[in-house]
């Protein structure tokens, strides 16, 4: 069984985006701000890229937190991940 992960922690976000080929994004025209994304390279035309900083400030500005999965349940590594509410309560 895999399970999930999540961490506000910038450095263990951006390792586990690099290690699987990832950049940082957002939506395009979602605004100030803007919902944030992780860019594997599929053609999206949605999306726009940002700089690492940039990504960051959304995420603590929105108090977000990132939820991810380490492998899939078959063992292999897995790139499910999501942005949630850090106040979920």
């Amino acid at each position: 069984m895999s399970k999930s992960v999540e961490t506000t922690d910038h450095k263990e976000i951006r390792n586990w985006i690099e290690e699987r080929g990832g950049h940082p994004a957002r939506v395009k025209d979602s605004g100030e701000g803007g919902i944030l994304r992780v860019d594997f390279g599929e053609p999206e035309e949605s999306l726009e890229p940002i700089e690492w900083d940039d990504f960051f400030d959304i995420f603590d500005a929105n108090e977000l937190c990132f939820l991810y999965q380490e492998e899939t349940s078959s063992g292999k590594t897995s790139r499910f991940n999501k942005f949630v509410s850090r106040n979920k309560h």
